[in-house]
């Protein structure tokens, strides 16, 4: 309760301005202001407004997406592989698996279109997305699995250029006739395979925008081959075509092209799988084999996401490319399947994958298409590979890992040698068919994360997901969620589970240890579905329905500085049992108009609670004095039925407080909140005169019961070593209760609801981790008060918490005995002690509510009365108490206004609480006014 204002507070000149603004401000225009010339020379990027500098070539949608689109979604399929589909699967479930490819990849590029136009995109596309919506740890994990499959898809690609390289100019090549040509042979291929992956990496290095910018030709050029073996088709006469120099399953030489035939497309018709000839050992070929490589078709919808950094409106660009060419992409898959279907046997379709080099009118227009359209989709998903490693460099979502990753300026050169590396390592494999499963598996754990994105962001309701692209919904969404996970764990099983552990484990090891877990700059939707959920239940939990049966701890603790206090918000931290914990700190002061004085402060506490790993919430009041703003926390601390019932103070005595920020020996140890200026966070008490006043102190132990909540308050926490309670082999064996009141011992006094309330906390407390070791001690008196009249009267007045018509706890029995049946009906594991020597007090004198309502109680207190109890109390203690709870006697009742004549009473009430505790281990005195206990089922 600190009575300093904040000497961190924001000066006035830059309060309005966030500091990720006035950063970027001055990066961009330095120490002055900007001109209004520079201002129109370009744009810049304050926010989430992105825009292009000056001298920055961007490319546009038709150049930047479409074209990249197209040509990564043909790679290999469209001329390589085609045969393989139909000669396998026939014409019905060819078409069937790409409506269901193609169904999934439309509900995902919906998904795409919403989030890219939420918001500005920048490098990375794919991972950006999910990154900056689900969050630094599940970004991350789907951002590096988006990674590989990028370097598989582009190993896939260099692969099948490779295959097609062969096919066209090595020995007996379409092009080359009987001459020798290009040497054949695994080591020959990983060479070109090696090659052709050198000359991606000199491409890259030359800048993407070179890549999109050539795009256009190489797509002008690829739906020229295109057109041309749809035109084959019509033109080519029936004919033999010889099988491939790399089919070594058959024997037969070669094999029917039969033109348009209406028997040739029955025949193929029907799903009749083979073998595939492209494999070491010719493995047999299943559904799911078929639909891996076909799924390939479909992955490149994400290159033009991907070149979102390089786009001159990516929430423009994303959208109409990827959707046209999807369309664009389909309509050929479909025409080239009819086609196909209804001119080659289906013997032609399985030992020829390249069947299209022999019918066409002139072979090397399929070449050139099978080069540059292989050449051209591997050459993409590298740029992209390195784009989205870039991503995650730059969000530091790796640390140190990755941080040379990140580019001074420009390309970034190091993560396109990192993706040509991992593509090197991938394009060993070699075969085509076995890389497309692989890669299949990938993007479509990719496609889950986009849809679980989008479809997260729907259902937050947030108010800043306003994408201009409407045609989505949450149904959409999660139709391509489930597909996705319907068809991965449908088709690859294993797989599936590895990809499954593997995002698992990284999301946890992300979450653990990535230095952006802890800051995400960009937000995270858990935080809003959250919120949402939360605030749905919050409304649910009424108040009026609490029963005492589902009760549990629900704390405020006021502190005045967590240096002096770390111990003690440890301990409550354990004593919560699941339940809510609040920290409660009170400022003096007021609002003066130039900001809020606790704002700055407000995140060093966030910090306190991440350094002390408790699970609390942090309140704090600006108040006029400290009782006013303990009274404002008292009262307002929580939302609906998470408020406190139970608030906690530390004790005001003497003692000098501790600071164990600071103490080399002690756990809480941290520079973290000394400041470089030399001014420390949380200051500490440094003197006796800087407590509040004993009436201060005293009201705000009186308002709180006011409000019929229960009160704590604790004392020497500072000598609580934690270590030794955990320590089973340590002199802490036990936690003590004192059932007993102090003014008025009595054996009835551990039966009412206030002893049954430290009861209660006390057996909590030994159900937490680290202390269920302990065992739980019950400490009661034999005696009848002196007064009993007025005692019962007042315990009369109270709720009992157990029902007293029961016979084995009728006050006729010993008070030892009854408490072990009370015990066994609370379940509680407690050990019963009867304290005989209790003190008389034939020299307290005459009580009555006259000299407790003046406050003159206190004062008549024998001194000998109080050392003697505090000797009874001190001497269990000693027997290894780790920590001991007594009965709080009920404060002076004081006047409504503050007076002088209050502070003599509070002090004597105060110092009768200190001699009665003095040098006792960890104490908390404990009032409690509601009954917390149960015995019913």
């Amino acid at each position: 309760m600190a009575e300093t204002m904040d000497p961190l507070a924001p000066s006035v000149n830059e309060s309005s301005f966030t500091p990720s603004l006035i950063n970027k401000l001055r990066m961009r225009f330095g120490s002055g202001s900007a001109t209004p010339r520079s201002m129109a020379e370009g744009y810049v990027e304050f926010g989430e407004f992105r825009a292009q500098a000056p001298g920055v070539k961007k490319v546009g949608t038709f150049a930047g997406v479409f074209c990249p689109v197209v040509l990564s979604m043909f790679s290999a399929l469209i001329f390589i592989r085609m045969g393989y589909l139909v000669g396998n699967a026939g014409t019905l479930v060819t078409l069937a698996q790409f409506a269901l490819a193609y169904g999934i990849v439309g509900f995902t590029v919906m998904s795409i279109c919403a989030i890219s136009t939420n918001g500005a995109v920048e490098g990375g596309g794919v991972y950006f997305m999910i990154s900056r919506t689900l969050g630094p740890e599940f970004g991350g994990a789907i951002g590096t699995l988006f990674f590989f499959a990028n370097v598989v898809s582009s190993a896939l690609c260099i692969s099948a250029c490779t295959e097609a390289l062969v096919e066209n100019f090595g020995p007996n090549g379409y092009l080359v006739g009987d001459s020798p040509g290009l040497p054949n042979g695994d080591w020959y291929r990983f060479l070109y395979r090696s090659v052709l992956n050198t000359i991606g990496l000199s491409v890259s290095l030359a800048g993407a925008s070179l890549f999109a910018r050539t795009s256009l030709a190489i797509w002008v050029t690829m739906v020229v081959c295109l057109a041309s073996a749809f035109l084959s088709f019509f033109i080519t006469t029936p004919a033999m075509i010889e099988k491939p120099e790399t089919n070594t399953l058959t024997n037969a030489t070669s094999f029917k092209y039969t033109g348009f035939s209406v028997n040739t497309f029955y025949e193929n018709l029907y799903p009749k799988y083979g073998r595939d000839y492209s494999t070491n050992d010719g493995e047999m070929v299943d559904f799911a084999s078929v639909f891996g490589v076909l799924f390939t078709g479909v992955t490149g919808v994400m290159a033009g996401a991907n070149m979102s950094g390089e786009l001159k409106s990516p929430s423009r660009s994303i959208p109409l490319g990827t959707l046209t060419a999807l369309f664009f992409t389909a309509l050929s898959y479909i025409a080239l399947t009819f086609l196909t279907a209804a001119t080659c046997s289906r013997d032609l379709l399985q030992n020829n994958y390249v069947y299209l080099l022999p019918i066409n009118v002139w072979s090397p227009f399929i070449a050139v298409g099978m080069l540059t359209a292989t050449f051209s989709a591997g050459l993409s998903n590298l740029i992209g590979a390195s784009r989205v490693l870039e991503a995650l460099a730059k969000d530091n979502i790796f640390g140190f890992i990755l941080r040379p990753m990140v580019p001074r300026s420009g390309n970034p050169i190091l993560a396109v040698i990192m993706s040509w590396f991992l593509v090197q390592i991938g394009i060993i494999t070699g075969s085509l068919n076995a890389i497309a499963q692989v890669n299949s598996v990938l993007f479509i754990t990719s496609y889950f994360a986009i849809n679980l994105a989008c479809l997260g962001l729907d259902l937050a309701s947030a108010p800043n997901f306003r994408p201009t692209f409407k045609h989505f919904s949450w149904l959409t969404s999660l139709i391509g969620l489930v597909g996705c996970a319907a068809l991965i764990f449908g088709l690859r099983p294993a797989y599936a589970s590895a990809v499954a552990l593997a995002c698992c484990s990284l999301v946890v090891a992300l979450h653990l240890l990535s230095p952006a877990a802890s800051e995400p700059k960009w937000g995270s939707l858990s935080q809003a579905l959250i919120f949402h959920q939360v605030r749905k239940y919050l409304l649910l939990l009424d108040p009026r329905r609490e029963h005492v049966k589902f009760w549990r701890p629900q704390m405020l603790l006021l502190i005045s500085s967590p240096r002096q206090a770390a111990p003690l918000i440890d301990f409550v931290n354990d004593q919560k049992k699941g339940g809510l914990f609040v920290v409660g700190h009170v400022r003096v002061g007021e609002l003066d108009g130039s900001g809020d004085p606790l704002a700055s402060e407000h995140k060093y506490w966030l910090k306190l609670i991440d350094h002390l790993k408790v699970k609390a919430f942090v309140e704090l009041s600006l108040a006029e004095s400290i009782r006013s703003g303990a009274a404002q926390l008292t009262r307002l601390a929580g939302l609906g039925a998470m408020k406190p019932d139970t608030v906690l103070l530390g004790f005001r005595d003497t003692a000098t407080p501790k600071d164990f920020f600071r103490d080399p020996t002690s756990p809480y140890k941290t520079e973290q909140f000394d400041l470089d200026s030399g001014e420390i966070i949380f200051p500490a008490r440094t003197s006796v005169s800087t407590r509040i006043s004993a009436s201060e102190y005293v009201r705000i132990i009186t308002d709180v019961l006011s409000v019929k909540k229960n009160i704590c308050l604790c004392r020497n926490f500072h000598t609580l070593d934690m270590a030794a309670v955990e320590r089973r082999s340590s002199s802490l064996k036990y936690i003590d209760v004192w059932l007993v009141e102090l003014l008025t011992p009595s054996r009835e006094e551990a039966f009412s609801v206030r002893a049954l309330f430290a009861l209660q906390l006390a057996a909590v407390v030994r159900s937490a981790r680290g202390w269920q070791h302990l065992r739980l001690r019950v400490h009661v008196v034999d005696a009848t008060p002196l007064y009993a009249d007025l005692y019962l009267a007042e315990l009369d007045s109270m709720d009992s918490a157990v029902e007293r018509s029961n016979p084995s706890l009728s006050p006729a029995r010993p008070v030892h005995e009854r408490l072990e049946v009370l015990l066994k009906l609370l379940r509680i594991n407690a050990t019963t002690h009867t304290v005989s020597e209790w003190p008389a007090l034939d020299n307290f004198g005459q009580w009555s509510e006259t000299s407790y309502d003046n406050g003159t109680t206190f004062s008549r207190i024998p001194q000998s009365y109080l050392q003697k109890v505090n000797q009874i109390i001190k001497s269990r203690c000693e027997d290894g108490a780790a920590v001991t709870f007594v009965q709080l006697p009920h404060p002076p009742k004081l006047a409504p206004h503050a007076s002088d004549a209050d502070e003599p009473v509070c002090e004597q009430y105060l110092q009768v609480l200190e001699d009665f505790t003095k040098d006792l281990s960890p104490t908390i005195l404990v009032r409690g006014l509601k009954s917390v206990t149960s015995t019913a089922l």
